[in-house]
């Protein structure tokens, strides 16, 4: 498959799973890596589409990311390989294209790979505490990394412990949005310890007890929200910035609704989803990036006007 044949089906996996994600890719991404960011969530669309099938077999499951993790090590190696298909090819192109050494690209497709196993050896049993959280920050490693790879990857961004909060705040939020999917396919995403404590189990979603953790995590996720900011004060480049503020707006809405229901959780969440609430998560972007006081010693990434993303359609 041609370059240009990649990219193109790369574009349209992205548009048909993710409106938003599609619209941010082309109107905030470093120009010469638009092609090649469309890979990168391509790719593991695709991935995670094959691995929650519900007519594949745990074996065939497993058969399959061994596969995936292969091809990766090999292309990591130099290798050339040949004995792939069109969606296999995009994680060859996208690798091959990659000259820098431990680049955030490259964290991102290894820390992405390793998630996808988690969720493969996990799927049907219960997780601790410490599983949850390493899951968390394996994921949050690498979207924030992919971020800064494809976005403003000239300007500066601090590297301290601030650097993954709001992915991880993402993900909190992302996995409470998702119990009744999540536990309908057997994943899990309550630890092992809070049921064991509270004698529940992961069904018990309309139980005081689980309510309670329920508010534990919408609080965490809003404390690392807010600390966050002060981090994205400091990146260099506005796309960035945008972005990011794009993405959590997008989070905290579902965080609202939390609240506004007593912390019990709902089947489905329809926030995000319709043009009034990307009209509202656009305008809260803005208003965030009006107040942001960026940091002293970095000056505003230069560019033209910005451009207005489109509605996420997930």
């Amino acid at each position: 498959m041609s370059f240009e044949s990649d990219s193109n089906l790369a574009g349209s996996i992205t548009r048909a799973a993710s409106k938003q994600t599609y619209y941010t890719i082309k109107f905030l991404v470093d120009r010469e890596r638009i092609p090649d960011a469309y890979r990168a969530y391509a790719y593991f669309r695709w991935v995670d589409d094959i691995l929650d099938s519900e007519t594949c077999e745990r074996s065939e499951r497993i058969a399959f990311l061994i596969r995936q993790r292969s091809l990766m090590n090999r292309c990591y190696c130099g290798e050339q390989l040949r004995d792939v298909n069109v969606e296999e090819q995009m994680l060859v192109n996208l690798i091959q294209h990659d000259g820098e050494k431990n680049s955030g690209l490259e964290m991102y497709v290894r820390n992405l790979m390793a998630v996808m196993a988690f969720d493969t050896e996990r799927r049907g049993s219960l997780i601790s505490e410490k599983e949850l959280s390493d899951y968390s920050q394996l994921l949050a490693t690498a979207v924030t990394e992919a971020l800064h790879y494809f976005i403003g990857h000239r300007c500066k961004a601090p590297k301290n412990e601030m650097r993954y909060l709001a992915v991880v705040a993402a993900h909190i939020t992302h996995m409470l949005r998702d119990t009744f999917d999540d536990n309908q396919a057997g994943y899990f995403n309550i630890p092992r310890e809070v049921l064991d404590a509270q004698g529940l189990t992961p069904f018990d979603i309309q139980k005081d007890a689980y309510r309670v953790w329920v508010k534990s995590r919408v609080e965490l996720a809003r404390s690392y929200f807010a600390t966050s900011k002060s981090y994205l004060a400091q990146v260099q480049s506005l796309r960035c910035r945008t972005a990011c503020l794009a993405y959590t707006a997008r989070f905290e809405e579902v965080l609202n609704s939390m609240e506004r229901d007593g912390y019990i959780l709902r089947p489905a969440y329809e926030e995000g989803k319709t043009p009034k609430a990307a009209v509202h998560m656009i305008w809260s972007s803005l208003t965030a990036l009006l107040n942001m006081q960026p940091h002293a010693t970095l000056l505003p990434e230069k560019q033209g006007h910005l451009r207005s993303i489109g509605q996420n359609n997930e």
